[in-house]
């Protein structure tokens, strides 16, 4: 229940990949068609983050978002290099920005690539993201970019694009500092252009000129099984040319800027299955009802009095305090994500305060365990804030079939069901994974 990762495809899909299962990307001479595909893919998604007038997104599938992430601060930190070069001042001591609930990723190329990572305090006041007063603080010379994550793994919540981006205005006035922003929309890249919250702001994408970069994962709400990311720049300016290689060994000239080479293509048909397939109102669809899920689990373990959300996609636009059992809101009909606040489907939560008085020995630990032992994977993550750390469990709302979605009985067929005499074995219905038993 906390995976952010595909595992369901319809049967034509996965008929489809099966089928092509042994076609390389990387091979375009070999595979044409699996290449135009690709191109396509890169075309239509770049076109949902609203590339300007005159520009020339240019992108690549990958194996996740977090080759994506490596591969879009790498570009940053080229560019930074060779601009500090050129001004004939010192490149040897790049730095980047990021909240402390930056997904792991973003570490990773921070520590791979040799890039000090500044990572600043989240708190509540800051609905437990990047906080956009900090940044002006923390940024130098020598910065060469900002992450912001479009979807907070921990909490769902939407840093503010917008509003860092007027901050680097400021900045860059003050003190003549460039600075870019790559979006990191593991999962808020393909949930954001389709729901009637948006980013609960006007512009978060390409609209921004400081936005240079931008990746998502094809493999979260994208739809895909797992395997697949992308990374999209708004121009191929944004993509020194240094990190572009020419290839001429598998019979034709290929360019390749990705970490991987060989890799089946087998997943960025499935995305353009689904894109076709689902179009605008499909995904639009599948994001809405999932956000409505979240919404019903959320209200419905705040009306307990047990627990307290930290996110807050339950709450109305704009509210973001628990006002107790009595201050839950309820459905009403035509109700969009539009009437509450921007976020993931995601429901992050922990004990209440009259709960943890009542039950002081009780700990959130337990529950997880005592789920585990159920198949239910819920995880348990402690997130050091500026004030104090604070336990949560997160549970992730994710897409269903169909026929799930519009209301109606999937077709299955009757199953036997007969008592094991002794001594016979016994096969629990999860024994073989919860997924399918539990969705």
């Amino acid at each position: 229940m906390a995976s952010f990762v595909g595992t369901y495809m319809e049967r034509e899909a996965q008929d489809l990949l099966v089928e092509n299962m042994s076609k390389n990307l990387a091979d375009a001479d070999e595979y044409p068609a699996l290449m135009d595909i690709h191109a396509r893919c890169i075309s239509m998604i770049a076109n949902m983050w609203h590339p300007q007038p005159g520009e020339h997104p240019i992108g690549t599938a990958t194996t996740g978002s977090s080759e994506a992430i490596q591969l879009g601060g790498l570009a940053m930190k080229r560019r930074w290099q060779e601009k500090r070069k050129a001004e004939g001042k010192d490149a040897s001591k790049p730095n980047i920005i990021m909240g402390a609930n930056a997904q792991v990723a973003l570490l990773k190329f921070a520590r791979y690539f040799d890039v000090e990572a500044r990572i600043l305090d989240v708190c509540e006041e800051s609905h437990y993201r990047l906080d956009p007063k900090e940044v002006k603080k923390n940024v130098d010379e020598n910065t060469i970019g900002i992450f912001v994550i479009l979807g907070s793994t921990y909490t769902g919540h939407y840093e503010p694009v917008e509003e860092i981006s007027n901050i680097l205005d400021e900045v860059e006035k003050e003190h003549g500092w460039d600075i870019p922003i790559h979006v990191d929309g593991a999962s808020g890249g393909f949930i954001a252009p389709f729901t009637h919250a948006g980013a609960g702001g006007p512009k978060w994408d390409f609209n921004l000129p400081r936005v240079h970069s931008i990746n998502v994962s094809g493999h979260k709400f994208g739809l895909v099984y797992v395997g697949l990311g992308w990374v999209i720049w708004r121009d191929r300016q944004y993509l020194p040319k240094d990190l572009i290689f020419q290839l001429h060994y598998l019979g034709g000239t290929e360019e390749s800027f990705a970490l991987n080479f060989s890799r089946p293509g087998l997943q960025v048909i499935g995305q353009y299955y689904n894109i076709i397939r689902l179009g605008f109102d499909g995904y639009r669809e599948v994001m809405e009802n999932c956000l409505r899920n979240a919404r019903l689990l959320s209200k419905a373990l705040e009306r307990t009095g047990w627990y307290v959300c930290v996110s807050d996609i339950h709450r109305k636009k704009g509210e973001y305090e628990f006002r107790g059992v009595g201050g839950v809101q309820p459905y009403h009909e035509g109700e969009t994500s539009a009437d509450y606040n921007e976020g993931l489907p995601v429901v992050a939560f922990r004990f209440s305060d009259q709960f943890k008085n009542d039950f002081p020995d009780v700990k959130q630990e337990s529950i997880s365990l005592l789920l585990r032992a159920k198949q239910y994977i819920i995880p348990i993550t402690e997130r050091v804030m500026a004030s104090e750390p604070i336990d949560l469990a997160a549970l992730q709302g994710k897409p269903t079939s169909l026929a799930r979605r519009q209301g109606k009985p999937e077709a299955k067929p009757l199953k036997k069901v007969t008592r094991a005499k002794a001594g016979e074995g016994t096969h629990h219905p999860m024994a073989k994974g919860g997924h399918r038993s539990v969705c």
